[in-house]
């Protein structure tokens, strides 16, 4: 046992504040909930921020053949701007800095990518899905410096960008000397 300081005696220990479950109940309990959550899809037990990139590929595609690439622009920035605030209140009411059922952050990063990728064949948007994830989870600088140092909603959008811009130059390299 170790001994009680000055700090510590006779006070009770602060108790943990519980964290949100996920629920459906939570999802819809505030408008926020249901797009930092991605529509549902942070409510995943495995790999939310791959299911919230996929929502990003997928509704791009299905999303594509109405929007002219100014409209995806501004959804992009509305998305990003709209996220910050959203996210922040998630994250905050799950008790985390960037929880990973946070996934909006995914969607409209992926959305970036594809901005500059599509069109382009599945092979492409495949291999902007696996590099842009692959910057996501493992956070190279200067991904991590965002990840680090930029908190709240701002932080939890900032560094998905930041893997986005990643991918993009990641993909103009390859292409551009893929045929050297």
């Amino acid at each position: 046992m170790y001994p009680e300081t000055a700090t510590t005696a006779g006070k009770p220990p602060a108790p943990k504040q519980p964290k949100q479950r996920l629920t459906v109940c939570f999802l819809f309990s505030h408008p926020a909930h249901i797009m930092s959550l991605g529509l549902g899809s942070g409510l995943s037990p495995i790999m939310p921020g791959t299911l919230g990139t996929l929502l990003g590929w997928l509704s791009f595609v299905a999303l594509d053949r109405y929007f002219a690439p100014e409209h995806w622009l501004a959804l992009i920035v509305i998305g990003f701007l709209a996220g910050i605030p959203a996210c922040a209140y998630t994250a905050k009411a799950l008790g985390a800095q960037d929880p990973s059922a946070v996934n909006w952050d995914e969607t409209v990063a992926f959305w970036l990518v594809l901005l500059f990728v599509m069109p382009a064949p599945f092979s492409m948007q495949l291999a902007a899905f696996l590099i842009f994830r692959f910057f996501d989870m493992v956070k190279p600088q200067p991904i991590r410096y965002f990840d680090q140092r930029v908190k709240g909603g701002l932080g939890i959008m900032l560094d998905d960008i930041a893997a986005a811009l990643c991918t993009l130059l990641t993909l103009a390299l390859w292409t551009r000397f893929a045929s050297y």
